[in-house]
């Protein structure tokens, strides 16, 4: 068979893979829309269940509750979401390993020790504990850099993997130290309801609050999806089909670090969820960062609501989201697992 007659068939393959891909982004963005439509009437008001159209139209209580309270609530549920299964993404891609989160560089570590610090030193005031959460995430990470540059074991990837697991090891110490002088009776369980991830705080200025950052992060991982894929690669690689590796790969660690420092500051910790994303996404669109990535956004999305739902949903008292999301990510890390390792076997 000559080249040409190999090229011509390979097309027709190549084109009916993108275009079964999209398919499946349309059905899962509609899917998206669906499940955020119907969160807004899904609650205990006024009794456990739906609510109906014409109660929202005639009742102003329940006006309020829908957009005063509900909407910002589920607003953030998705961007947090979407945020962590994006960072995942990005992170497994980046570092070539499939069991890697958000908080592989200490930046979970570090938001918790600032939103801990906050509680102790400044009181509950919410913004104050919003913005040292992120401060510390982002001081996370420059140490993780920092420590990785001075390093003298190993390739880039290795020393920065090794920075992370030392910079996440003193944060989580620093939090302990501050749970041992938190006063027990107020101070530590503040900040143990914090840990544990919850939405029930959420306003409309808390959403406002990390929009930007969130928007801006999402799009930029979203515009260079296509880029990951030469990332993945080593170094000499990347470079010679016309990346510039340390730039790019530093730029998307940026916006990932970012958008997580963002919604962890408002929501606590919220674990798996950037872990196991990822995962569900490459097994539905493949290893394919221009398709996997998109739908790594959206189920993220569909995740984090439907996870949001069950936990002020399903009891009279809520459940913090990241209980849930740890339940249900090891539930469905096991599948994966098990799924995958029979796969395997039958190859």
């Amino acid at each position: 068979m000559s080249r040409s007659t190999s090229a011509a068939s390979v097309r027709p393959a190549l084109g009916w893979r993108a275009a079964s891909a999209r398919r499946k982004l349309a059905l899962i963005a509609a899917l998206l829309m669906v499940v955020v439509a119907l969160s807004l009437f899904v609650g205990r008001y006024p009794s456990p269940g739906f609510m109906s159209l014409d109660r929202l139209a005639t009742d102003d209580l329940a006006q309020r509750l829908v957009f005063d309270l509900r909407l910002p609530r589920i607003l953030t549920a998705l961007a947090l979401g979407m945020s962590l299964a994006a960072a995942g993404a990005v992170f497994q891609q980046i570092f070539a390993n499939p069991l890697v989160d958000p908080g592989f560089l200490g930046v979970s570590q570090g938001a918790a020790f600032g939103a801990s610090l906050a509680i102790i030193f400044f009181g509950s005031v919410a913004w104050i504990v919003q913005a040292s959460a992120a401060i510390f995430a982002v001081a996370a990470l420059a140490l993780t850099y920092l420590l990785a540059q001075r390093a003298r074991f190993g390739g880039s990837v290795i020393r920065l993997v090794l920075a992370g697991i030392a910079v996440s090891a003193f944060f989580s110490a620093g939090v302990g130290g501050l749970k041992y002088l938190a006063d027990p009776m107020t101070q530590l369980q503040e900040i143990t309801f914090w840990l544990l991830g919850g939405l029930q705080s959420i306003t409309w200025m808390q959403f406002w609050s990390i929009a930007p950052a969130v928007s801006i992060s999402l799009f930029v991982i979203y515009r260079m999806r296509w880029r990951l894929n030469l990332l993945s690669l080593d170094d000499a690689t990347a470079f010679s089909l016309g990346a510039t590796p340390a730039r790019e790969r530093a730029l998307l660690l940026g916006v990932s670090v970012a958008a997580t420092a963002a919604v962890v500051s408002v929501c606590g910790m919220v674990g798996w969820l950037g872990l196991i994303v990822p995962h569900i996404a490459r097994r539905i669109f493949g290893a394919d960062a221009r398709y996997s990535v998109p739908g790594a956004l959206l189920i993220g999305g569909v995740f984090g609501v439907l996870c949001d739902d069950i936990a002020r949903t399903l009891f009279a008292g809520e459940i913090p989201i990241g209980i849930l999301t740890s339940l249900i990510g090891a539930v469905f890390f096991i599948l994966i697992f098990m799924t995958y390792g029979h796969v395997n076997e039958q190859r």
